[in-house]
């Protein structure tokens, strides 16, 4: 237990750091927006080519690591689906947040500990988890928010399509990807180039997810925001854990898929719940208790896991 605490810490200790430099403005306000678009759309895609592409993926059990993402996925999806009609302080907006909060993980946090831990063959499994996991969120995460939040914004099939297609992570890992798979690789040029950003992606990535977490309006919506918080950090990993250890999955790899269904919720929740009528107020309250006490639950549903 003590050498993941120590492995972890640092990501929490840059969560932290982030939150004070936006509480305290060390940094201008409008310093944290821009911010987050740069690392979403440049740094954070640089990181995940370079390390797909450049992954050694050879003897893993990549459709084990798939299966157990998948079926653990839908599992608490279909669990979370059905306690809909008994959350009657939830209506339809709030109930769609429930469903993102569940799923959504934030991918920042995944790869800084899973390279915390593992070091560049952990950060390359986070993002072969990264590819496996986020078109499914996109898919279903509209899905839901259609479904409940009755978005009203057109077909549902150009939504989904719309929301795969335009996501930067998911473009960034077919990249990658195709570099891995076809032999070519990286030129030293761009393979020294995408490094160089990649490497400015996580500490970055990390502040801005401090900087997003609020304290306000905590105490709204309690069940539905144990639910989703309760779902993401615990039933999630709990099973992608339990179904790759009965797929007899190694322990790295292993170890990497349960970590990276720990992570709290992503804070482009908050951006989807806003843009397709969903409850934003409390998505933001979802993402940032599920940050908060992801701090606590990270450490011990990998000790689990090794155990």
């Amino acid at each position: 237990m003590t050498s993941i605490l120590l492995a972890l810490a640092p990501t929490f200790i840059l969560i932290a750091l982030g939150f004070g430099l936006k509480r305290f403005r060390l940094l201008a306000d409008g310093f944290w927006r821009p911010a987050e678009t740069l690392t979403y759309w440049v740094l954070f895609p640089a990181l995940l080519i370079g390390s797909v592409a450049e992954a050694d993926l050879s003897g893993m059990p990549v459709l084990d690591l798939t299966l157990a993402l998948g079926a653990a996925l839908a599992a608490v999806l279909a669990v979370t689906a059905s306690l809909a009609p008994m959350l009657k302080s939830a209506d339809g907006p709030a109930f769609s947040s429930v469903f993102q909060g569940v799923q959504r993980p934030n991918t920042y946090v995944a790869l800084a500990a899973a390279g915390s831990l593992y070091g560049q063959p952990g950060i390359a499994l986070a993002a072969f988890c990264a590819a496996i996991v986020v078109p499914l969120v996109n898919v279903f995460s509209t899905v839901g928010m259609i479904h409940w939040a009755h978005s009203g914004q057109g077909h549902r099939g150009k939504l989904i399509v719309k929301a795969v297609v335009t996501n930067p992570l998911i473009l960034s890992c077919v990249v990658g990807g195709a570099l891995n798979w076809s032999g070519l690789g990286l030129t030293p040029v761009i393979g020294s180039t995408l490094k160089i950003l990649g490497q400015a992606s996580l500490s970055l990535g990390l502040l801005v997810v401090g900087a997003g977490i609020t304290l306000t309006g905590l105490h709204a919506q309690r069940w539905p925001l144990l639910i989703a918080v309760a779902g993401k950090l615990v039933l999630l990993p709990v099973l992608v854990g339990t179904i790759a250890a009965l797929r007899a999955v190694p322990t790295m790899p292993l170890e990497i898929a349960v970590l990276y269904a720990s992570v709290p919720t992503s804070a482009s929740s908050y951006v989807m719940a806003r843009q397709m009528n969903g409850d934003a107020n409390l998505m933001a309250a979802i993402i940032t208790v599920s940050t908060l006490a992801a701090a606590v639950t990270m450490p011990l549903v990998l000790w689990a896991a090794r155990g």
